[in-house]
């Protein structure tokens, strides 16, 4: 058992450091649930500052060194101090210009006592005590800003819903806002790797209680000594199994993460990467769509999860942001709203993947609205000659056949191809597969109940060679992907939310539709927004599987009990001759467009 808890705990230093350091300062929670401890980096100079908040299970006590040395090592010198953390923001560098900086164990990990319980409605709610302890403390101005990247941006859609005093902006920077859907089931499908990773390496290794952290080099020991096997498994929430046992957003388990995006009214400049394509990209954008903040802004940026936050010219406009709205000092239009409320990164060419400075070779544009208004959606067919064209063919019912639960190493798919492009042509936006499919069982096998959708999108360079960008690890990756489980087909058209270039579904326990063989359903299948250049004599193609391909790495769909062979193993087919087969593509003309078009 451990020792009785420890609300004093405080260590100072106040000579060590550029800055003032107290670790281990407790917050008590107002439901009582536990405690949550942070540390507290200061400006010297400073009576007051405003704050800047991270909370989350990663270990305020890991150093960045420890906790992911190659990517420490690659991280822009000016934000690598003694006290960098894992996916925060530094407090060398922000308490230098003028920021307190509060971080966070959240509850149930690290130094925080009570149930690890990760994204949870009273996670969200510990968090909101924290917010509010920042904005009261007698060395704060009152205001406080929310900064940070992955777990730490995901977070912050949730608890500004909640609206805590002294919160008066947020940069959710690469942060689902969608836990359903961005994160564990895509299109009703279990996203099981990645959880599976994230939970064993960066959670529950971190978890309050869990002895032999110090002497793995992942942060401290609990104040409290060390729990027991069996009290650790009582006082966790475990995602690997959570996430297997429960398929619907009214499951109870889902239903509880809910929250109402509209109820975000602080300023807000959500951050997506076009490259994460299997986690991220669908919540920053559809989190900026749905707040009800008056200012709101939307920026892209393209390359590897951890080090763009940190670049200069990126952590420029994160404190351009943050001035504007926590210390009264607008450089360029945030507050008035005359900044671009969309700025976007245009990938045009290939240069390569993981490559930083090639990388900004990429051009930049700012919009005024997303989806950008003068997008012609247009819809390139299907054929059964595995082409794509601009104009429906007329076909006679035949279909195209691949096996069903294909897989990373052993890839079943079928691949549809543009003719090449006759002029450069700019698709940025939302994009919708309309595709027929049905299925029907393998002689000697079980008869398949379902039929799993994985469609993706390449280009293919005007020199023949598929462009490659790059992925959330560094890895080389495709366009975008989307999926779809055909018995979760049903969506909502009256639902506010259901857009013609983004279908909304519930997926409700009551929303399962029945897949028999033989028969063929049309299923729209939402395909994450992507961004590309495609040069005069390139290609796209759209490749649709029975299973994860290239460009999924650590994100796979591979449950043996979400995709059982009993459910899933047969024949999976594209069914032409039963209505049209098309992927609608945001193809983007130059800006005045239409007034060159009335001219002539």
């Amino acid at each position: 058992m451990p020792n009785p808890i420890r609300e004093d705990i405080t260590t100072r230093d106040d000579t060590s450091f550029s800055y003032i350091f107290e670790q281990n300062v407790t917050i008590a929670l107002k439901d009582k649930s536990g405690l949550v401890r942070c540390n507290v980096y200061r400006p010297k100079e400073l009576e007051k500052a405003p704050v800047l908040v991270t909370y989350g299970p990663y270990g305020k006590d890991i150093p960045y060194s420890d906790f992911h040395p190659k990517s420490y090592s690659e991280v822009n010198p000016e934000h690598r101090s003694e006290h960098s953390a894992w996916e925060t923001p530094d407090p060398a560098f922000w308490t230098k210009h003028g920021y307190a900086v509060v971080r966070a164990d959240e509850r149930g990990t690290g130094q925080s006592r009570g149930k690890l319980d990760t994204m949870s409605r009273e996670t969200s709610e510990a968090f909101f005590d924290v917010v509010e302890w920042a904005a009261e403390q007698p060395w704060s101005t009152g205001k406080v800003g929310l900064l940070g990247i992955s777990y730490y941006a995901g977070s912050q859609w949730r608890v500004s819903a909640r609206q805590p005093k002294g919160l008066s902006c947020i940069i959710p920077w690469e942060g689902m806002s969608d836990y359903y859907r961005d994160r564990c089931r895509h299109g009703g499908i279990l996203s099981n790797s990645f959880i599976k990773f994230w939970w064993d390496r960066q959670v529950v290794s971190n978890q309050y209680g869990l002895p032999g952290r110090a002497a793995r080099n992942w942060g401290p020991d609990t104040i409290e000594g060390d729990l027991s096997e069996e009290e650790l498994k009582a006082n966790r929430q475990d995602q690997t199994i959570d996430n297997v046992n429960n398929r619907f957003r009214d499951d109870l388990y889902y239903a509880s993460k809910e929250y109402t995006m509209s109820d975000i009214q602080v300023p807000l400049l959500s951050v997506a990467n076009w490259g994460g394509i299997l986690l991220h990209l669908r919540g920053n954008v559809e989190g900026w769509t749905q707040a009800g903040s008056e200012l709101k802004y939307l920026r892209f940026i393209t390359g590897r999860h951890d080090l763009p936050f940190y670049y200069s010219e990126e952590v420029e406009v994160q404190r351009s942001f943050l001035d504007a709205f926590l210390k009264g000092e607008d450089r360029a239009g945030w507050s008035t709203g005359t900044a671009p409320k969309v700025d976007l990164v245009l990938r045009k060419g290939d240069v390569g993947f993981n490559n930083a400075e090639a990388e900004k070779q990429f051009p930049r544009r700012t919009e005024n609205e997303w989806p950008i208004a003068r997008t012609q959606y247009t819809r390139y067919y299907l054929t059964s000659k595995q082409e794509l064209v601009t104009t429906a063919p007329q076909e006679r019912p035949v279909k195209i056949t691949y096996p069903a639960l294909g897989n990373l190493e052993n890839p079943q798919l079928v691949q549809f191809t543009t003719p090449p492009f006759e002029s450069e042509t700019e698709i940025t936006g939302h994009i919708v597969a309309h595709l027929n499919v049905s299925m029907s069982p393998q002689p000697g096998s079980p008869t398949p109940q379902d039929i799993d959708l994985f469609v993706t999108l390449r280009y293919i360079s005007p020199e023949g060679k598929e462009v490659f960008y790059t992925g959330t690890a560094g890895d080389p990756v495709p366009l975008c992907k989307g999926w779809q489980r055909v018995s979760l087909r049903k969506t909502d058209p009256e639902h506010p939310r259901h857009r013609p270039w983004l279908p909304h579904r519930n997926y409700y326990s009551t929303d399962v539709l029945p897949v028999i063989p033989g028969e063929v359903y049309p299923v729209d299948v939402e395909v994450w927004p992507t961004n590309v250049v495609v040069e005069k004599g390139g290609k796209i193609i759209l490749e649709v599987s029975s299973g994860d391909t290239q460009g999924s790495g650590v994100f796979q769909h591979n449950s043996p009990v979400d995709r059982s062979p009993e459910r899933f193993h047969g024949l999976n087919h594209i069914n032409f001759g039963h209505g049209d087969n098309y992927v609608t593509l945001p193809i983007i003309p130059p800006r005045g467009w239409l007034e060159e078009l009335r001219r002539k």
